[in-house]
């Protein structure tokens, strides 16, 4: 009877209990998804849900795009516009409510990465932001004159265009040094929603310049009588109520070079900032360099002569490419020869910093840096557009037909485009990979701080010895004193007091002037190389691209195909060119 009755007590405590346990076990694995759910798993994955959205806007921007490029689509330009708009207003209320949050968060220590968003850097973008401005301004004034026969998207968009500069040059001074650590699946697809939205823009940006200068090559094949094209009139169909139309529009197509360049320079420092999420920042020694213009004469008399001769073909190139067949051909040999000379140089003056850096004994820094490591591949990434052009000139040059004065200079240009751009990026690469200068010459300060204070205990407290000291009977101080100098050579040996100060001052002495001679050399090749890629990227920019004028290619590839390379090859150039101008400042500034 009493074993039933513990029985029957048994059982039904058992009973009793089993709902709470059970619920206590769903509560146990509903907490462990949510621990893989909130602390590895979205860390990891969203990169990729993140990376996914924003190459879906992408495409479907670039989609919008192409289908502009047929005369009978029922898509419009105000409907792409549209779409821009939209993801600029998304962009805004993104960025203002990260700000908000940030200033509720004042009192927080903060992680920032010191090398994103060099201040020079954000500084060059604020002057083409200010020509961004401009340029809205004369679309605006545009719209005015047109706006009878003009949607209203046309008025709408540069006003959203500009209050969206402004923000974003705010935002980029004020936060893109910024780790996030809250938030981070959102922020991370805010980032790169903001990322995609400046590579839309500058894909607008191209498409817009590809289309003038592609009305400019048939215009120019038309009035020599090559083809019997026909020309986009660029000029809506009705009266302007202004008398400045024409000046608008003719103004907006030397501005656009300058507002692609910015969109494409925020894209890659917003691409900084979402590598950044959630990254754990190991100490980050800031060197503030300072910029000394002692020795530099060769390298800025060089490229200054570079950029005047660039603007010198420029104005007789743009002149003279519409005259007779001769004067064209003229114009097109004078550009290749000039392109032959400066590349030569170029190349000379890479390979000299190349040879310095050879014979040069500085470690590699090998440390993580997300700015550096983008900054490597863009260089990579955007030579690609050169190289595709460069190989496809020298085929169309060895199997042309026709022999015009200007064939093999071609040749010889394209040649020489591959191997500078080579020579380039492994100056570069390897210069921003080199430790600084500075920081052999610290460590040579400490080295000599520490011998000296060694050699000052141990004429105080202890006497002289030939041989190793036992410092297990020293007093704590000589102890950790001798540590810091076991961390620097682990093999010193103590000698006499008097010739301490000899072996560690006079090896600085004797290499100062030798590492002065590399850094004047350096300094001079980086602000060479650095007017050179200016004068490169001026010519393309405004308007000087003997590839669409030479006919060599058009010949070999056709029409259709040779512009469709250009217009994917072109962009690509023009940004290595300004990329490599950043790129060579940070050169010029760690040397």
């Amino acid at each position: 009877m009493g074993e039933h009755g513990l029985d029957i007590m048994f059982l039904n405590k058992n009973c009793h209990s089993s709902p709470g346990s059970f619920t206590n076990k769903d509560k146990k694995k509903f907490r462990n998804i949510k621990i893989s759910f909130t602390d590895d798993y979205p860390q990891k994955n969203a990169d990729i849900l993140s990376g996914q959205y924003g190459i879906n806007l992408l495409l479907v921007g670039v989609a919008l795009m192409l289908s502009l490029s047929y005369t009978e689509t029922s898509v419009k330009e105000e409907h792409l516009l549209s779409f821009l708009i939209s993801l600029m207003i998304l962009q805004l209320m993104w960025m203002l409510w990260y700000m908000i949050k940030k200033d509720s968060e004042r009192g927080l220590v903060s992680e920032k990465d010191v090398h994103a968003g060099a201040s020079w850097l954000r500084g060059g973008l604020t002057v083409l932001a200010l020509i961004s401005l401009i340029m809205d301004a004369f679309r605006i004034g545009y719209f005015v004159g047109y706006q009878s026969c003009l949607s209203a998207t046309l008025g709408v968009y540069p006003a959203i265009h500009a209050v969206h500069t402004i923000s974003q040059v705010h935002f980029l001074w004020f936060h893109i040094k910024d780790v996030i650590k809250t938030f981070e699946t959102f922020e991370r697809f805010g980032v790169l929603h903001a990322v995609f939205t400046n590579l839309l823009l500058w894909c607008n940006g191209v498409m817009t310049e590809a289309k003038h200068f592609l009305n400019t090559h048939k215009r120019r094949l038309t009035s020599i009588g090559f083809v019997n094209g026909t020309v986009e009139v660029g000029e809506p169909n009705c009266n302007c109520t202004t008398n400045a139309c024409t000046m608008f529009y003719n103004v907006l197509n030397y501005l656009y070079p300058f507002n692609i360049e910015y969109h494409i320079f925020v894209s890659v420092m917003l691409f900084v900032m979402w590598k950044n999420i959630g990254r754990t920042i190991d100490y980050q020694r800031h060197h503030k360099s300072v910029i000394s213009t002692t020795g530099l004469v060769i390298g800025p008399i060089l490229g200054l002569i570079a950029f005047a001769s660039t603007i010198a073909i420029l104005a007789l190139y743009t002149i003279h490419i519409e005259d007779s067949v001769q004067t064209r051909e003229s114009a097109i040999s004078m550009f290749y020869y000039y392109g032959i000379v400066i590349l030569a140089f170029m190349c000379a003056a890479g390979s000299s910093g190349l040879l310095i850096f050879r014979t040069d004994n500085l470690p590699l820094d090998y440390s993580k840096n997300p700015s550096r490591k983008l900054d490597t591949d863009l260089l990579f990434g955007s030579s690609i557009g050169a190289w595709l052009m460069s190989w496809c000139t020298i085929i169309a040059v060895i199997s042309a037909k026709r022999n015009p004065k200007y064939r093999w200079t071609n040749l010889m240009y394209s040649l020489l485009i591959i191997i500078e751009k080579y020579i380039q990026n492994l100056f570069i690469i390897e210069s921003l990979y080199r430790q600084q200068d500075s920081n052999e010459k610290d460590e040579a300060e400490k080295r000599s701080e520490i011998f000296s204070v060694t050699a000052s205990n141990s004429l105080s407290l202890a006497p002289p010895y030939n041989g190793i000291i036992n410092r297990a009977f020293e007093n704590q101080d000589i102890v950790c004193v001798s540590m810091e100098n076991d961390q620097e050579d682990n093999s010193q040996v103590y000698g006499g007091p008097r010739r301490l100060p000899e072996v560690s001052i006079s090896p600085p002495k004797r290499n100062a002037a030798k590492l002065n001679k590399r850094r004047m050399a350096l300094r001079n090749i980086a602000v060479f190389l650095f007017l050179c890629n200016i004068s490169l990227w001026i010519l393309p920019a405004f308007g000087c691209r003997p590839q669409y004028d030479n006919g060599l290619e058009e010949d070999t590839f056709g029409f259709t195909a040779w512009t469709t390379i250009l217009n994917f090859a072109m962009p690509l150039n023009l940004f290595y060119r300004m990329h490599s101008v950043a790129s060579l400042f940070e050169v010029f500034k760690k040397v």
